[in-house]
């Protein structure tokens, strides 16, 4: 047998497995919960940038990235910036694989890969810190609401260049704000790539870790995420990961476009 693919059989089953693991499912939520009382995503950062993300889902996106190759990859939130950092570096890996596999130089201002940021409120400290970090060149920042007809119109038109677009939906976290975003930019993901909805753990954590917020049980990320899919069947929810993952901020969020 292609010890290659008796490998790939071989994590395909690991991922079964945890899919089917109760006891491990269970933990992984326990230690989700308990972890994020002392705010355990914020203490990463991507190349300098915090990140404010689950180690365990920046690997998965790194494996989708890869998998996918876009050419544009659209992030409502962008807090500090460490996920465009993060994207744009990605980009940056596949311009560099693919120079190397046609023996060409790399130039990364002609590149035409790019990441597309969208805040409502991109704080001065942040943007100056993006915009002189050394994966600028790849990253275009819209200030405004994600819902907005005006920024949705602009994101339209910028996306309408591109044909392998990845979005991930980070920004505010209820129900509302996460379908109006799932409308506007779900269908600009390019057939076989995702709409990564992050946060939809919200709806498996105990309310009061969200006391001082306006989402929670019942109104998050993962039952817009439900809601959703109720009549856009183009899109599935990618089991495998979170099953992978264990430990992930978007359980039912990873959706991946399959017509």
């Amino acid at each position: 047998m292609d010890p290659i693919l008796d490998f790939k059989r071989q994590v395909e089953d690991n991922v079964m497995a945890l899919g089917r693991d109760v006891d491990a499912q269970a933990l992984s939520r326990i230690w989700s919960r308990e972890t994020n009382r002392n705010g355990y995503t914020y203490n990463f950062s991507w190349l300098g940038r915090p990140i404010i993300q689950y180690p365990q889902d920046m690997v998965a996106m790194q494996e989708l990235i890869w998998q996918i190759k876009p050419d544009l990859i659209i992030e409502t939130g962008i807090a500090h910036g460490g996920s465009l950092i993060f994207s744009a570096s990605m980009l940056a890996m596949l311009d560099m694989a693919e120079a190397i596999e046609l023996g060409a130089s790399i130039d990364p201002k002609a590149s035409k890969r790019k990441v597309l940021g969208i805040d409502i409120d991109i704080r001065a400290h942040n943007r100056a810190a993006i915009e002189a970090h050394p994966m600028a060149s790849r990253i275009q920042m819209i200030q405004g609401s994600s819902i907005a007809d005006e920024v949705i119109a602009q994101v339209q038109d910028i996306a309408a260049g591109y044909s392998r677009v990845l979005v991930c939906l980070d920004s505010m976290h209820t129900h509302e704000h996460v379908l109006a975003e799932l409308e506007a930019y779900a269908p600009l993901v390019s057939l076989g790539s995702y709409c990564v909805v992050f946060d939809t753990l919200i709806e498996d954590m105990p309310s009061d870790l969200f006391a001082d917020r306006p989402w929670g049980k019942g109104d998050n990320p993962k039952t817009a995420v439900w809601e959703y899919r109720k009549t856009h069947s183009e899109f599935e929810v990618d089991t495998d990961i979170p099953h992978k993952l264990l430990i992930t901020v978007a359980p039912d969020g990873y959706l991946k476009r399959v017509s």
